[in-house]
């Protein structure tokens, strides 16, 4: 009686908030009203790393949602079903893991832009050092990695901001010190450390530290790829092991029989610690997803 109650009060819910938006359609209505939600909790700008996926190509499609949707809410309504035997947590869980979905959907953004920031970041690096293997002075250098076209938002904007600081301060302390700080990669620091000393010491001959400056780079780079390669394997291995966790009750079942199991299930403390099963396993799945999608090549 109460769960019909239940479910006719969100259907009822979701209606009227739909007919006060007749403007969108289903999809544009939850996608906004989420995002919207999600980007006043979130450490980062939602719409900053949502626009650049988009740019990429890496956001969520509605069939991807659709699909993420139907996935995530039948499997948390099987697997509740399999440990409580009711229609109730069926539906709780199916709408708590739903309410996942655009969390997942962000941190698939976020990683399209870590992974676009250090590409950005090795583009710089790389043509600094070659422009200033021509123009043997470190703004100069930035005006023509500026000027060549190969630099895209947000770092071009960060570049010009680095050479006008240099000219209003006569020196690149607070420009370097400036993209050190929006920028958290060792290579970055230690390109700009070299410049200060190439700048303070005068020295002539700076073509051998710029050289093993760009092997460094390269270095750095393929070791990054490397990651990415291992990082995938253990994100689908750590995947497909957690999602067997959830299916340990079954085995349960299996030795004690469903009739003992559903005895079990009259106790409070037993339900309880059901409960705690999932939520721990969800964690240290959440957990592991965001480490997956979160810092790409960044130290």
């Amino acid at each position: 009686m109460y769960i019909e109650i239940f479910i006719v009060a969100i259907i009822v819910l979701f209606v009227y908030l739909y007919r006060k938006n007749t403007g969108d359609n289903s999809y544009k209505f939850i996608a906004k009203n989420v995002g919207s939600a999600y980007e006043q909790v979130s450490p980062y700008s939602f719409r900053v790393v949502r626009e650049k996926a988009k740019e990429l190509g890496q956001e969520y499609t509605v069939r991807q949602y659709t699909i993420q949707v139907i996935l995530f809410g039948g499997v948390a309504a099987f697997v509740s079903y399999l440990y409580f035997y009711s229609l109730m947590w069926c539906i709780i869980y199916a709408v708590a893991a739903i309410a996942f979905v655009p969390y997942l959907a962000y941190m698939r953004c976020k990683k399209a832009y870590s992974e676009f920031l250090f590409e950005q970041v090795q583009i710089y690096t790389t043509n600094v050092i070659m422009e200033y293997n021509t123009t043997q002075a470190f703004v100069k250098s930035l005006e023509g990695v500026r000027d060549s076209g190969v630099l895209e938002e947000p770092v071009l904007s960060d570049v010009k901001e680095m050479i006008q600081m240099a000219y209003d301060s006569g020196t690149i302390d607070d420009a370097i010190r400036f993209m050190n700080e929006k920028y958290d990669y060792y290579v970055i620091k230690n390109m700009h450390q070299l410049f200060i000393q190439i700048t303070r010491e005068g020295s002539k001959d700076s073509g051998e530290a710029l050289e093993g400056m760009q092997m460094d780079i390269d270095m750095l780079v393929e070791s990054v790829y490397r990651d990415r390669i291992d990082r995938t394997t253990f994100y689908k291995q750590f995947i497909s092991f957690g999602i067997l966790l959830y299916f340990l009750v079954l085995l349960v079942q299996l030795l004690i029989g469903q009739d003992g199991y559903l005895s079990l299930l009259e106790d409070w403390y037993v339900v309880a610690l059901l409960h705690l099963a999932i939520l721990i396993n969800t964690f240290f799945l959440l957990s592991g997803i965001k480490f997956y999608h979160e810092d790409v090549g960044a130290e």
